[in-house]
C-alpha cells in the first residue's frame, strides 16, 4: 500500500484555510478567515431571470456539450472589456475555465515538468501555490514589499535562474493587499523583457477598486510575454464557477488540448446564463455598489486597527480587494494567536501557509468583505484583545 498513491501527492497538504472554514459554520463564530465575496450583492433575481431568458432563447442548445473554447459571446465580452483598458486582445485568445483555479491547474500542466524552475511571491496566493506544487516546480519566491515585487531580489532570481514562470498577482495582491505600483510595473516588465520567462498575471480582484488610480496591465508593457486571468467570482458569483484563461493562440491551442483532457469543456448552462446577465445589465453599475460597500467596511477595519491593535503590530491599507495583511511583532505567533481568537469567536488565516519554504509565523490575513459592519466592530475589538493578552502573556514569560 505504501506505493499505491503517486509521488507528487507526497508533500501536497490540504488547504489550510479550507479546513479552517469548517470552523466558521458555528453561527456564531465572526470570521475574517475565509476569501469569500459579500453574498449581499449576488444578484440573484437578474440571474433567475437571465436563465428564464437563455432556456427559452436556446434552452435545447445550451444543454448540449459545447466547444471547449467557451462561449462565443462570453468570450467576446471579455476582450472587449481587456480592449475598453488598453489590452488589445481577440476572443480566439480567450478560453473560458472552471474558475481561475482551473486556469491554474492547467498551467502547470502544460508548462511545468518536476524540477523546473519558477517565481512566486512572498507571501503567495495559496491556491496558485497548491496548484502549481502538484507538479514538482522548483519554486523561487521574490518578496513582497509595500509597493509591489522586491525589484533588487526578481534581477537577481532572473539572471541566476532564468525561470520557466512568473505568477503575480499585481492588483490588491491575495494575501497582503499590496498593489504593483505603476515604476514597479514598469520596471519588472523591462527586466522580464530580456528573459523567456512567462508572466502569469493573476487578476481576481482588479476590478474591485474602490480608491486610488486604476494601473496598466503587466500585458500592456509584455505582450505576448504575459498570460492573463480573469474570473466572475468576485463580479458576479462564484458560485457559478467561470474565469477564464488569456494567452497568444499558440498556448490557448495546448490549454485546449488539456482541458479536453480534463472536462472536455465548462459549465456550458452556465456560460450562457452569465452572457445573458452581462448583456441585459450594466456590469460597471453593479461593481460600484459592490465597491462602494467593500470601501466602507476596509475603511471601518482599517480605522479599529488603527485604535484598537497593539502599536508594534503593523498592516497593509489596500486600495481595493478583499484582503488586508497583518504583522505581529517578532517573535509573536499568529497560530497562538488564533488559539487566543477563536475562544472569543473570531478567526483568521494564519500567514504560514502563504509562504514557500518557511516563515511568516508572525503574520495574518483578514478579509474585510464578507462582514458586514456590526461584525467588523465586534471581531476586531475580540482580535484586539487577544493581541494584547499574547503581549502581556510574552512579557511575563521573558527572562527579566
Amino acid at each position: 500500500m505504501a506505493n499505491l498513491f503517486a509521488n507528487r501527492m507526497q508533500n501536497i497538504q490540504k488547504s489550510f484555510i479550507r479546513e479552517i472554514l469548517k470552523v466558521t459554520q458555528d453561527p456564531e463564530v465572526i470570521s475574517f478567515a475565509g476569501g469569500l465575496p459579500n453574498p449581499r450583492f449576488f444578484p440573484v433575481e437578474e440571474l433567475a431571470a437571465a436563465t428564464a431568458k437563455a432556456l427559452a432563447k436556446q434552452g435545447r442548445q445550451m444543454l448540449q456539450y459545447s466547444t471547449t473554447e467557451g462561449y462565443g459571446p462570453l468570450r467576446e465580452f471579455i476582450a472587449a472589456r481587456y480592449a475598453a483598458k488598453g489590452v488589445a486582445v481577440s476572443a480566439d485568445e480567450i478560453l473560458i475555465t472552471n474558475g481561475s483555479q482551473q486556469g491554474l491547474d492547467l498551467i502547470g500542466k502544460i508548462f511545468l515538468n518536476q524540477g523546473d524552475t519558477m517565481i512566486i511571491e512572498r507571501p503567495g496566493y495559496l491556491g496558485a501555490i497548491q496548484a502549481f506544487a502538484m507538479y514538482e516546480p522548483q519554486f523561487l519566491p521574490v518578496p513582497l514589499l509595500e509597493d509591489g515585487i522586491d525589484l533588487d531580489t526578481l534581477e537577481v532570481v532572473l539572471r541566476d535562474h532564468q525561470p520557466k514562470l512568473f505568477y503575480a498577482v499585481p492588483n490588491f495582491q491575495n494575501p497582503s493587499g499590496v498593489t504593483y505600483s505603476e515604476p514597479v510595473r514598469c520596471t519588472a516588465a523591462q527586466l522580464l523583457a530580456h528573459q523567456n520567462t512567462i508572466l502569469i498575471e493573476d487578476n481576481p480582484y482588479g476590478e474591485l477598486r474602490f480608491a486610488g488610480l486604476e494601473l496598466p496591465s503587466l500585458k500592456n508593457y509584455l505582450g505576448d510575454q504575459a498570460i492573463l486571468l480573469g474570473s466572475f467570482s468576485k463580479v458576479v458569483a462564484p458560485g457559478v464557477r467561470l474565469g477564464w484563461i488569456c494567452a497568444k493562440p499558440e498556448f490557448i491551442d495546448k490549454f485546449i488540448i488539456a482541458k479536453q483532457a480534463t472536462d472536455l469543456h465548462s459549465n456550458y448552462l452556465a456560460q450562457c446564463v452569465v452572457a445573458q446577465y452581462l448583456q441585459d445589465h450594466d456590469l460597471d453599475a453593479h461593481l460600484a455598489t459592490i465597491k462602494a460597500a467593500y470601501k466602507k467596511q476596509c475603511d471601518l477595519m482599517v480605522a479599529m486597527m488603527t485604535e484598537l491593535f497593539p502599536e508594534e503590530v503593523t498592516f497593509t491599507r489596500p486600495e481595493g480587494g478583499m484582503f488586508i495583511w497583518v504583522t505581529l511583532p517578532e517573535g509573536m505567533s499568529s497560530l497562538a494567536l488564533f488559539d487566543e481568537a477563536a475562544r472569543l469567536k473570531v478567526v483568521f488565516v494564519p500567514g504560514q501557509p502563504f509562504y514557500v519554504g518557511g516563515g511568516g509565523e508572525n503574520t495574518l490575513r483578514l478579509n474585510f468583505s464578507n462582514c458586514d459592519e456590526a461584525k467588523i466592530e465586534a471581531g476586531i475589538t475580540h482580535l484586539a484583545h487577544a493581541m494584547k493578552t499574547l503581549l502581556v502573556r510574552d512579557r511575563t514569560l521573558q527572562p527579566i
